[in-house]
């Protein structure tokens, strides 16, 4: 099995994180710029609770303030000037976080548009206009909408305008095929929301090697290597160092700025475990998904029936709070 590890220029080992990005692309899971600069990541990723944690912060307040101020006299009221505001505030932090890492910011539409197409596609637009007019190509940002029916139905419409989408809230096969056969640009299955389900749901503590997240991450990889399909594979959601390690190769791994710190730290061996080449020469067979069978694979999948609603759930509980912070500045 290969390995990332090599001696340094100084003649000390790589932290596992260096060693980490000449295997995956590593990217930020978080709203908070300074650990961005910390930790050197190729992208960016976003979601309503992390953005309402950074704009909850005093050092970024002044962001807060600065789009309600420009945003006061647009000439609309109520609920279309909170949601005005906070669509400028979700780019806002997305423009400053491209100033500081070299490829792609991921800003997430209204979880309460999780169920909506159409909603889902016009809330991508007005995103991608706002990046637009700031100078910002559509390259550089990923639309992230729930890995709903109506989402990757609404993601496979805006992957042919040439806005790409990254759908998050993933947590099984069925969503991941279905992610490929709309040909979106990434997907994000939660590794650790899943790790969370199985430990409710069994009282058992897991290994990183027999971790579930882990082994649904490396499924899909799998699955899409040895069938070409072009979706990115982002594993997210980490709960330990040792989910990261396990899914070292992988396309792209979001981490938190804490789970960052640990990989900077230690100077263990980081082997490869998912390699594209490896996973061609496994015996799968391609499955094709309708509407109808989507549903029902997706119904017969109890943890990612309830993790993929509680997330919504949780997502559109955030937005409500930012809602109600933008609406206090009022």
């Amino acid at each position: 099995m290969s390995t990332a590890t090599a001696e340094a220029p100084t003649g000390t080992k790589l932290s596992q994180l260096d060693a980490l990005k000449k295997l995956t692309k590593v990217v930020a899971d978080t709203g908070d710029f300074e650990s961005m600069r910390d930790y050197k990541p190729q992208d960016a990723t976003t979601n309503p609770s992390l953005i309402l944690a950074a704009a909850s912060k005093a050092e970024y307040a002044h962001i807060l303030d600065k789009v309600v101020a420009d945003r006061k006299s647009s000439g609309l009221t109520g609920h279309a000037q909170i949601e005005d505001i906070t669509d400028h505030l979700l780019v806002s932090f997305g423009l400053e976080i491209l100033k500081i890492v070299p490829g792609r910011v991921s800003t997430e539409t209204d979880a309460r548009l999780s169920f909506d197409t159409q909603g889902s596609i016009d809330k991508a637009h007005q995103l991608i206009a706002l990046y637009e007019k700031n100078g910002i190509s559509r390259d550089r940002v990923l639309i992230k909408i729930a890995s709903t029916w109506e989402g990757i139905k609404a993601a496979e419409a805006l992957q042919k305008e040439g806005i790409h989408c990254n759908l998050t809230l993933l947590f099984s096969m069925a969503q991941a095929i279905a992610c490929a056969e709309a040909k979106v640009q990434l997907i994000s299955p939660f590794v650790g929301r899943i790790l969370d389900w199985f430990k409710a749901s069994t009282k058992k503590d897991y290994t990183p090697t027999e971790d579930p997240g882990v082994k649904s991450v490396t499924e899909i990889y799998n699955y899409y290597k040895k069938f070409g399909y072009k979706t990115e594979v982002m594993g997210a959601s980490f709960r330990n160092k040792g989910e990261i390690t396990e899914l070292a190769g992988c396309d792209l791994l979001t981490i938190s700025p804490s789970l960052l710190g640990e990989l900077s730290a230690s100077t263990d061996e980081l082997p490869k475990k998912l390699d594209a080449a490896a996973a061609q020469g496994l015996q799968l067979k391609q499955v094709h998904l309708d509407e109808k069978t989507f549903r029902f694979q997706l119904n017969e999948d109890a943890m990612a029936t309830e993790k993929t609603a509680e997330g919504i759930r949780k997502f559109a509980a955030d937005i409500v709070k930012f809602e109600q912070l933008i609406a206090s500045k009022l």
